[in-house]
């Protein structure tokens, strides 16, 4: 598919902000499955910017408003050419994934950090998948149909700061939580994870020409030879109706939009994303 991503975040400063500085990630990549045909990112009013790649090899944009406005309006456009691609057989036994030169290398998508620490009823229903799993992709495959199966999605319940044991008591959550709740259990299994954030088209087999309300969305990849994604939401792979932007250890790696501001009281946001299959 070519599918076009307009993301307009608009943000209203109450009294005024004297300045802001800002990061940006909403860039989609050129990656396995994807060509990025064209991004663009406006900011008014018109601010200082400079792009780099970040630790993740996510593509940034910094940008700063150095002068007093009232509110401030983030567009993100986006051309981007999608492949339907199925993960591979799986690579990678116990064995492999236990080798010394394997954990140095992922150290950091082998921590369970808080955002993603199972709680103990559910650590114990992973070890019971990781002792009856033959290979680390069926248990990968396992514990997303795990909580796939038992996480209701719940627009509202649960918030950005929000960690994958709540949503587990809950359960209830949002594909954040649920991307955070496969990573647990993944890294509790010594299976190295990554949380992937971007766009996935609403519709199963879209209209040319159609634009259709979207928004943000996220999966999971692990590591087993090569990155193998899934989406634990849908469960089912990620296709071509899926957009990578950016990849890291959770949510905290990957937000859209993140940035200070001096001079207001408070602040608020207001988010639009709109999805247009081009062919």
């Amino acid at each position: 598919m070519q599918i076009k991503v307009v993301h307009t975040t608009r943000f209203s400063y109450e009294g005024g902000a004297m300045a802001s500085f800002n990061e940006a990630r909403l860039t989609p990549q050129t990656a396995n499955g994807q060509i990025a045909v064209h991004t663009r990112l406006d900011v008014h009013p018109t601010p200082w910017t400079w792009s780099y790649r970040d630790y993740w090899g996510t593509q940034v944009t910094a940008f700063e408003v150095l002068d007093p406005h009232d509110s401030m309006t983030v567009i993100a456009t986006a051309t981007v050419h999608t492949e339907n691609h199925h993960n591979p057989a799986p690579r990678l036994s116990w064995s492999d994934l236990a080798a010394e030169d394997i954990r140095d290398r992922f150290t950091e998508l082998l921590h369970i950090r808080d955002r993603v620490r199972p709680p103990a009823d559910l650590a114990a229903r992973y070890a019971e998948i990781g002792t009856s799993s033959p290979d680390p992709d069926s248990a990968a495959r396992a514990i997303c149909s795990l909580i796939h199966d038992e996480v209701e999605y719940v627009v509202g319940s649960t918030d950005v700061q929000g960690r994958a044991a709540d949503s587990w008591e809950a359960r209830a959550g949002v594909c954040q939580d649920m991307a955070h709740l496969v990573i647990g259990g993944l890294r509790q299994l010594g299976i190295p994870a990554r949380y992937v954030s971007g766009y996935l088209h609403p519709q199963s087999d879209p209209t040319i020409g159609e634009t259709v309300k979207g928004e943000s969305h996220a999966w999971v990849e692990w590591w087993d030879g090569g990155w193998r994604g899934w989406d634990p939401t849908n469960d089912h792979e990620p296709a071509d109706r899926h957009i990578v932007v950016a990849t890291g250890r959770n949510y905290a790696d990957v937000r859209p939009l993140s940035g200070i501001f001096t001079g207001a009281g408070t602040s608020s946001m207001v988010v639009d994303v709109q999805v247009t299959r081009l062919g």
